[in-house]
């Protein structure tokens, strides 16, 4: 009896262990999804800035953040909707004319992505282009083209943004799918922070607002090459009154 009660308290203990293990490795798991989605929009900007048939610099140049989605997927076969996650820097400072900030943790959802992702895996670059859009996306989800204003922005290293609509607009936006670049209007798409992504890439509650500032801590390791393409691409902002 003595031998069966020793037995079943080291079958407990080992359950109990194992409860433990579990949570942890899941937590890991997931600080580790975060860290490569960083690490993946750095990867998508370089492209995307590098290639002749990416984002222009002279738009890039009067762009106060930048959001990077890579690899938003369609949710279903027959379901427009679709859900992408991805990144947030913006310029720091007031008035968005300092260094490039270390990243906030973003989510997309809505029909836009799904429609013009045509099924498959598709990377997404969003520039806000003043002070209004970027603040519109920090404080919570913006529904593009309602909350903030979006138009496709135009595509290869010398193009201009040349017609009233995107002159005008908030945001620009790209995408890549096979190596492909366009300006894709994104309209009815909803943007914002990710909150449970921002304390896992960080370590705790963190707002996007105290991420863009400066104040919620070391700048993560992941966010290496994105803010160092953009700092040596566009190291200053150049818009009206910067």
């Amino acid at each position: 009896m003595l031998q069966y009660s020793k037995l079943w308290t080291t079958t407990l203990l080992t359950m109990a262990s194992v409860c433990l293990i579990i949570p942890s490795v899941a937590s890991a798991q997931d600080d580790a999804k975060e860290t490569e989605r960083v690490k993946e929009s750095g990867n998508v900007i370089k492209e995307l800035v590098d290639s002749p048939s990416g984002i222009p610099m002279s738009v890039l140049n009067k762009s106060e953040c930048v959001i990077v989605l890579p690899s938003v997927k369609k949710a279903g076969f027959l379901v427009a909707a679709s859900y992408g996650r991805g990144v947030m820097t913006c310029r720091r400072g007031a008035d968005f004319k300092g260094p490039w900030s270390a990243p906030t943790m973003m989510q997309s959802s809505g029909g836009s992505f799904g429609l013009q992702a045509g099924g498959q895996a598709t990377d997404f670059v969003v520039l806000v282009m003043n002070d209004q859009g970027a603040r519109a996306v920090m404080k919570g989800k913006a529904k593009l083209g309602a909350d903030a204003s979006i138009a496709a922005g135009p595509v290869g290293r010398d193009a201009e943004a040349s017609t009233n609509g995107t002159m005008s607009a908030q945001m620009l936006s790209y995408s890549r799918a096979k190596g492909v670049f366009a300006g894709v209007s994104l309209s009815g798409t909803s943007l914002g922070p990710d909150s449970a992504a921002n304390e896992k890439l960080y370590g705790k509650k963190v707002e996007a607002t105290q991420i863009i500032e400066g104040s919620a801590g070391a700048t993560p390791d992941s966010a290496k090459q994105l803010l160092a393409v953009l700092t040596q691409k566009s190291p200053r902002n150049v818009s009206s009154g910067k």
